[in-house]
């Protein structure tokens, strides 16, 4: 069985932690401020049973969203344009 801590605040969401929502693991992209509310931004993990990003206010991440500590930094890098570039000189 995983071990899994509910977040307990968004001011400690990181980019190399791996989050468990709805039973599907999500890495955590970024967070979009408006003066009404914030939206924090999730993306799930390679060959997960969902596959569109996952957008949540604060209080659905504080319900939600657990910290998987056994997984941190586990998840998959990115490939972006510059890094292919980069890559070929």
């Amino acid at each position: 069985m995983i071990d899994k801590q509910l977040v307990g605040c968004v001011t400690l969401l990181s980019k190399s932690k791996t989050y468990s929502i709805d039973g599907a693991l999500y890495r955590y992209l970024y967070s979009n401020d408006s003066i009404r509310y914030t939206q924090y931004y999730f993306r799930p993990l390679p060959r997960q049973s969902k596959s569109a990003d996952l957008k949540l206010n604060r209080d659905k991440v504080l319900r939600r969203c657990y910290e998987v500590p056994s997984l941190y930094k586990q998840h998959t890098a990115e490939i972006n344009h510059n890094s292919i570039q980069l890559s070929l000189f």
